[in-house]
């Protein structure tokens, strides 16, 4: 049974009720332990609370320095992290070991982020000076995700920690493991104890986080869970809130020179890892037409014969889904949109093996009515044709999200159009929608998020600007209306 709750550097067993995670790909048991209580929530709040202003006043070289050996301990880990991810969602292993370097990479690319947004100016003035800084906003509580349990996370904990704040870090429940592999890293990086605390647990132990003393909340998830915690700090402006909530992804296509080459695009847009990421293109937009047959057929073509495996196979494109729950969940999305006018091009399908395996799914949807406007997290690829460029651009943008869209053309003065009208925080042309750089931002307008984009920009909601007019001494101001 498996440590829950890490406190000022020690682990102890969970308090609530157990819990574990199965191998999606296997079925066996990946970890197992108890949830934290929570009066252990509490706990971990309170240390991190006490650890906080010490912290804090360490100087900048300091906690930079700490968090340069984490990126060192973290590739030293690679490996472990690596089997931690794969076992509890499972990744497929050159996906996995490519999360575990990103993970150490965020830190060099946080150090810099923090110096360029989040850093220290000074400018000499007629009475003295003036100077900008940075303080830390308190105490942070983390909320994981289980698509990218490590690097997610990892992404908001580290320039968090570089800021000055600590944090209170509760993994998915999902995907707990490589949270013990990044407790550990932290310890031998000398992070001091209680500047990070993890909580292990579903939605209980969330809850508990939810209501407790904390100055901020960071978070990667769902819609509807994003959602509900915008109403619960309601009226507390005084918690910052970082929400970033996926995407009901368009991706135009429209007659590029190479068809294979769309037809890539297309499929590596919609089927990586297995169609978990929020960034992955849920509608691909073609015109009607022969050369968009050709691009769909390509694109079916690639569904059919994209290798399915789990961690031990080398070559497999694809893993399998979370859970069987999801895998259920998929499949019921593609039923109701066939029930609402959907055409299955090729359906999306448990497989034999079990677990949360499923095969690719390209479904046409041009002639369907009422379809939700909702994220699948799963490989399936909704079709619209439509008959000119205008209405491209409509349907791309008939949606509540705004995190990705990207436009697969040859053509300069659409690319131009679509970057003008798209809306989308990642637009992207002749590449993938998947595709996101750790060096920019990272989110988008609408359902998406509230305006507090990750990855690069983590450091602006990280620390709060604090401008100050510096005179050495007091002197008389003269002004109009004062006495002499």
């Amino acid at each position: 049974m498996a440590k829950s709750v890490y406190i000022n550097g020690r682990w102890s067993d969970g308090a609530d009720d157990w819990f574990e995670k199965t191998n999606p790909a296997t079925g066996e048991t990946s970890w197992d332990g108890q949830a934290s209580s929570p009066e252990q929530v509490a706990d971990a709040t309170r240390a991190a609370r006490e650890a906080q202003s010490a912290w804090a006043r360490r100087p900048q070289h300091d906690r930079t320095t700490i968090l340069e050996r984490y990126a060192e301990e973290i590739t030293k880990r690679s490996d472990d992290i690596a089997t931690a991810i794969s076992n509890d969602m499972g990744k497929t292993a050159w996906e996995a070991k490519g999360e575990a370097g990103a993970m150490a990479a965020k830190v060099g690319i946080s150090i810099k982020a923090q110096v360029e947004r989040a850093g220290t100016s000074y400018s000499e003035a007629a009475f003295g000076s003036m100077h900008l800084t940075h303080r830390p906003h308190g105490v942070m509580a983390v909320f994981g995700p289980f698509n990218f349990p490590g690097h997610l996370p990892n992404g908001h904990i580290v320039p968090a920690l570089l800021a000055g704040n600590t944090c209170v870090f509760k993994p998915s429940e999902l995907a707990p493991s490589v949270a013990h592999v990044m407790a550990d890293a932290f310890a031998a990086a000398g992070l001091p104890d209680g500047v990070l605390n993890i909580v292990q647990g579903g939605r209980d132990t969330g809850a508990a986080l939810l209501d407790g003393d904390i100055n901020g909340l960071l978070f990667t998830g769902s819609a509807q869970t994003g959602l509900f915690f915008h109403k619960h700090f309601a009226g507390r402006p005084e918690v910052i809130l970082a929400l970033e909530m996926g995407g009901n992804n368009p991706l135009i296509v429209w007659d590029p020179a190479d068809v294979d080459s769309a037809a890539d695009i297309a499929a590596q847009s919609a089927f990586l890892t297995t169609g978990q990421r929020c960034s992955c293109a849920r509608r691909v937009i073609l015109p009607t037409g022969k050369w968009g047959d050709q691009v769909v057929e390509a694109i079916v073509e690639r569904a059919k014969k994209l290798k399915i495996g789990d961690a031990s196979e080398e070559d497999a494109f694809m893993g399998p889904l979370v859970s069987e729950q999801a895998a259920q969940n998929a499949t019921d999305f593609q039923m109701m949109l066939s029930k609402k006018g959907g055409k299955s091009l090729r359906r999306l399908k448990r497989m034999d093996r079990g677990g949360g395996f499923v095969t690719a799914g390209v479904i046409d949807v041009t002639d369907a009515n009422d379809i939700p406007d909702d994220e699948l997290f799963g490989p399936l690829m909704q079709i619209i044709r439509v008959d000119d460029f205008d209405e491209a651009i409509l349907r791309a943008n008939d949606t509540r999200y705004g995190l990705s869209g990207g436009l697969v053309s040859d053509n300069d003065a659409l690319w131009l159009r679509v970057h003008a009208e798209m809306k989308a925080g990642i637009l992207n042309r002749n590449r993938p929608t998947a595709g996101a750089s750790g060096a920019m931002p990272f989110g988008g307008p609408g359902l998406s998020g509230n305006f507090r984009p990750g990855a690069y920009y983590a450091a602006d909601y990280c620390a709060w600007p604090q401008a100050s007019q510096v005179s050495d001494e007091a002197t008389r101001l003269g002004a109009i209306g004062f006495p002499k």
